[in-house]
């Protein structure tokens, strides 16, 4: 199959990102792959819709090391293909990182994603629905069963009362953000620094303003889900614990946690299972969910990290499955032509 990546830029990907992850095992699969930014789409005047794509070598790669230093190459293959002859664009990026500065990036991929829909390429995760997901108030859309008491605003007299009734036991986020960027705990011995919080916060949108779990100090379970059930080989789940370094209430891996191994239980299994309709419904074919206690915190459609992780941790290699299933979707596809949308075909 062929198949494109799409990502924010390829100067900011890493060997160890689970894109890179996963477009390795799909070139180690045989497969042709190409990666797409938000700046290579045209739309030709018959209506065509064709893409400037980085092209990968067709080979054996020695690592997946390899495999990166080739993508980041400027030797590397880039010519414009018609995306109706590509199989599956793969939605990769992470809108919020040009949300503020360059807004029509970050609509790029859902837009020309649709697009692609259109003209018979399987786009994952369904871009209609990851344009209803571009900022985290899709998270609303699950059962309150599985989500920490929340509210959203950008006024301060409703964040105060918020904190007052939790006795100022509460997390304070943007709107619209990830990686833990811009994220606050509140405390009784911060609460003096609330007005400073909220002005910050509020520069880029609204605040969202959330009950503190106390099993947060153990920090947040990042699980993987794939067709809407946790994603689990030879036993094993997708999987991990991120602890929060010291005096820093982030779990993101890439904000100084670290990654433990985690054993998965009735809890999460619950908790994934509560929110699998509307995954299923929406056509979300791979998410990543961070748990805490018995409580979603977030819900990751677009570019869910710490694969590698989670396969070294287990002594799996998750992406075998993940890659495997999206063949499948290829050839459904072929075997049906035109009888499912893109968003049910996301999830067979």
């Amino acid at each position: 199959m062929r198949i494109a990546f799409f990502v924010n830029d390829v100067a900011t990907e890493f060997a160890g990102y689970t894109t890179t992850v996963l477009a390795h095992q799909a070139a180690m699969r045989g497969h042709d792959v190409m990666y797409i930014t938000p700046s290579d789409f045209i739309m030709e005047k018959d209506d065509s819709l064709r893409a400037h794509v980085r092209e990968m070598p067709k080979k054996k790669w020695a690592s997946r090391e390899a495999f990166f230093q080739a993508l980041k190459d400027s030797k590397a293959k880039a010519e414009a293909v018609n995306l109706a002859d590509v199989d599956v664009l793969w939605l990769r990026s992470d809108p919020s990182l040009d949300a503020t500065t360059a807004p029509w990036r970050a609509e790029a991929g859902i837009l020309f994603g649709r697009e692609a829909a259109k003209r018979g390429t399987l786009v994952l995760n369904d871009p209609d629905s990851l344009g209803r997901a571009i900022n985290k108030l899709y998270f609303q859309g699950f059962p309150e069963e599985a989500r920490a008491e929340t509210i959203i605003t950008r006024d301060e007299r409703d964040i105060k009362a918020f904190a007052k009734e939790y006795k100022n036991n509460v997390i304070l986020k943007p709107l619209q953000g990830s990686g833990g960027s811009g994220v606050f705990k509140l405390d009784n011995e911060s609460a003096g620094n609330l007005n400073q919080m909220i002005e910050a916060i509020s520069r880029d949108g609204y605040i969202i303003c959330q009950a503190y779990i106390p099993a947060a100090k153990k920090g947040d379970i990042r699980f993987f889900l794939m067709n809407g059930r946790p994603l689990e080989v030879d036993g094993k789940y997708a999987a991990l614990r991120r602890v929060a370094a010291k005096d820093d209430i982030r779990s993101n891996i890439h904000a100084g946690g670290k990654a433990e191994a985690v054993e998965i239980g009735k809890t999460e299994l619950r908790v994934a299972e509560i929110i699998r309709p509307k995954l299923i419904a929406d056509g979300m074919f791979l998410v990543g969910i961070d748990i805490v206690g018995d409580k979603i915190l977030e819900v990751n459609v677009f570019s869910p990290g710490n694969l590698k992780s989670c396969s070294t941790l287990a002594e799996v290699d998750f992406s075998e499955a993940i890659i495997g299933s999206v063949e499948r979707k290829v050839e459904i596809g072929k075997d049906y032509g035109g009888e499912f949308d893109n968003r049910h075909r996301a999830m067979l």
